[in-house]
């Protein structure tokens, strides 16, 4: 009866008339942390504290047969924490059972709003940012061009020193507008494993911080290769790295962690698998007045910082329909790439075949390596 209700994501409960548990699916039982076989039976008064007013607002349901939502369902199980859910109640019937109750975090409808506000922010970011890169490039290859006039015609070497520093800062503020404008360009999808990527990151960091820093690595060697710009996710990943670096002074420690996820939504789309990379640090944490702006251009919590790096970062991980969250705390910083894994259709069709031809490094179970 209730087979296809155990592959929902959704935590579901079935009660009776007299709002004893007829059964639990797994979600439910991983979301409330409790068994299911040892909650069929009880009476859903028993499985929280205090449910005297959910129990109120079921029992009238069921008299009037008319369901309910409530966005701001507080639950507590004893000796848990209490949970903020949005549930859905659904009178049935069908045999003995009489009640559907459908629970779902609120943390899941909170991120795929703050989803939503970055996908709103990105596209004026990136508006932003062409304008800017474009009124900016134009007066800058004047200005340079004059400078260079300029110091032909100076007899004194000493001047010329500010001709160049003219030169020099034209030439940086060109480099930066070019950074600017990258993002536009679409990915190159080719076969991809996300391990050399971050290897690749980790040699690039170590070699810029030779000294004091220690990057640890925690992989999942069974996540396939999959579809995406190489050399964009390195540089989106080089530049999480490298701010976790940045605000460790060169001297700490950063963890790369790679698993697989299952059933995620990401940008309004739902994946079966997903994979998720994080970079932590050890570091101060970023400032709480610049927390929840730090994907904006020109936001940066270092003197010097162009705060273009997470800019970047975040355009070409949604480039890949992916997504970065982060969060950040005094002694941990997490910044966490999720990315659909979408199967070719040879994969679906051969599973065993592409298996087989699978490159060795991504066989294998969860491997930590120092």
């Amino acid at each position: 009866m209730f087979e296809g209700l155990d592959l929902l994501d959704t935590a579901v409960l079935v009660a009776d008339a007299e709002l004893r548990i007829l059964y639990v699916n797994p979600a439910l039982e991983s979301l409330l942390d409790m068994s299911g076989k040892g909650a069929v039976g009880q009476h859903l008064r028993d499985l929280f504290v205090d449910a005297t007013g959910l129990e109120e607002k079921l029992a009238r349901a069921l008299a009037e047969e008319r369901g309910f939502a409530d966005e701001a369902m507080t639950l507590t199980r004893p000796g848990h924490d209490t949970l903020l859910l949005n549930g859905v109640v659904t009178p049935i019937d069908s045999g003995p059972c009489r009640l559907l109750m459908e629970l779902r975090p609120m943390e899941k409808r909170l991120r795929v709003q703050r989803e939503e506000q970055q996908l709103t922010q990105l596209v004026a970011n990136r508006e932003l940012i062409r304008n800017l890169a474009h009124e900016i490039k134009n007066p800058l290859g004047g200005l340079r061009g004059s400078a260079q006039l300029l110091e032909r015609e100076l007899d004194r070497p000493e001047l010329r020193e500010y001709t160049q520093v003219i030169i020099k800062e034209a030439d940086r503020l060109q480099a930066l507008m070019d950074r600017l404008l990258t993002p536009h360009r679409r990915p190159q999808s080719l076969s991809m494993n996300i391990h050399e990527v971050c290897e690749r990151v980790r040699s690039l960091i170590l070699a810029e911080f030779p000294a004091g820093l220690k990057i640890r690595r925690d992989y999942d060697t069974s996540i396939p290769e999959f579809q995406g710009d190489r050399e964009q996710l390195i540089q989106a990943v080089l530049n999480i790295t490298r701010n976790a670096a940045q605000a460790l002074g060169g001297k700490g420690e950063i963890r790369l962690r790679t698993r697989i996820v299952r059933q995620v939504t990401l940008v309004k789309k739902r994946y079966r698998l997903a994979l998720e990379l994080q970079v932590t640090d050890n570091g101060p944490g970023i400032p709480a007045e610049i927390r929840d702006r730090i994907f904006f251009p020109l936001v940066s919590g270092r003197e010097g910082g162009s705060g273009l790096g997470l800019t970047l970062a975040q355009t070409f991980v949604q480039h890949h329909h992916g997504v970065i969250e982060c969060d950040s705390e005094p002694g941990k910083t997490t910044f966490t790439v999720l990315l659909p894994l979408v199967q070719r259709a040879r994969e679906v069709a051969q599973p065993d075949e592409a298996q087989a031809a699978a490159p060795q490094a991504a066989r294998g179970g969860k491997k930590e390596w120092q």
